[in-house]
């Protein structure tokens, strides 16, 4: 368990960032972004999903603090010039297994979050998703397209927890004034993703590394836009340094079939694994890609790197996941 920790040097130029989530896969990144930009963090996170191996190379980091808490439960971390709330249960296993508290956090936990920054008069960015979409109509998926979300389905408690904070940051925005910001987040990928939460990717790549068939659901002509985590981390930085209120898509517009993907990762891999199908889940998205006309715009951001790239500079912690794991069964 990490301990607070305070930097003896201060300098006058850097921020106290406040970082919700900062356990999970994207909140550990931009943990690692913020810090390199000279900004002190304190991270704060319940691990009911997080992992505290995504912090432990920042143990001996003097500008970082860790403080394990709840955010459905109202907290202090004293004065920050920032919040980034990126707590939630983000992966179909995850938030089927946690569906109240995903609700939770997406409804109390933003709503203290929000109260942060509004007694600190901070400035405000909350990880929102590509699921406010729901199965869409439109595509591309533009941020004024309100969505075609089952609200009683097995995906509601995240859809909606996520609709509902997106309508609580745009509330204190514009009753309190806070400096807020939205990103919807589509398909990421990359080191220190679960290998086990049932995404697209570490399905497939975990799949094929374990020499397993590897699953696609339905018949793999459903689309998803893929990701790389440097090239999100950068756009989101970009967002919270903006003007920008309403909500932005950050992600790959290179859009791909899910069975042409596990094909880019039997290619990556050197691998030729048989490929099997199952039947889809309900309310299963068919398709996904985002519109990022409004980031290019207003954020000069476009994502680098592709599906290919991105899978080779994933394979080696693919790998190293599945070789601590054999090490654990030795």
């Amino acid at each position: 368990m990490f301990e607070w920790r305070f930097s003896l040097e201060v300098d006058m130029n850097s921020k106290r960032i406040l970082v919700t989530g900062a356990a999970g896969f994207l909140g550990s990144h931009l943990c690692d972004s913020l810090l390199k930009e000279g900004n002190h963090v304190v991270g704060v996170d319940n691990l009911c999903t997080g992992d505290e191996a995504n912090l432990a190379h920042l143990a001996h980091e003097s500008r970082f603090e860790f403080v394990q808490q709840d955010i459905c439960e109202p907290f202090e971390v004293g004065t920050v010039d920032y919040v980034f709330n990126f707590a939630s249960p983000a992966s179909p296993v995850d938030y089927a297994r946690l569906g109240v508290e995903t609700l939770l956090v997406g409804s109390a936990g933003t709503l203290n979050t929000l109260e942060i920054a509004r007694r600190n008069n901070a400035g405000y960015l909350h990880a929102s998703t590509s699921e406010c979409y729901g199965d869409p109509a439109v595509h591309p998926q533009i941020e004024t397209y309100w969505g075609n979300v089952n609200p009683i389905g097995p995906r509601a408690v995240y859809d909606e927890a996520k609709r509902f904070s997106e309508a609580a940051v745009m509330a204190y925005h514009r009753y309190y004034g806070v400096d807020t910001h939205l990103v919807r987040i589509f398909n990421t990928y990359g080191p220190r993703l679960q290998i086990n939460d049932g995404r697209v990717i570490s399905n497939l790549m975990t799949q094929a590394l374990w020499g397993e068939p590897l699953t696609i659901y339905g018949d793999g002509m459903q689309t998803r836009s893929f990701c790389y985590v440097s090239d999100l981390i950068g756009g989101i930085l970009a967002l919270a340094e903006s003007k920008e209120h309403l909500p932005v898509n950050i992600g790959n517009p290179e859009e791909w079939t899910i069975l042409d993907c596990a094909r880019e990762v039997l290619n990556v891999t050197g691998l030729d694994n048989k490929i099997i199908f199952k039947p889809l889940p309900q309310d299963d998205p068919t398709r996904r890609r985002p519109d990022i006309g409004k980031a290019r715009t207003i954020l000069g951001w476009t994502p680098k790197i592709n599906l290919r790239q991105g899978l080779e500079l994933s394979l080696g912690y693919f790998q190293a996941c599945m070789d601590k794991q054999l090490a654990g069964k030795a």
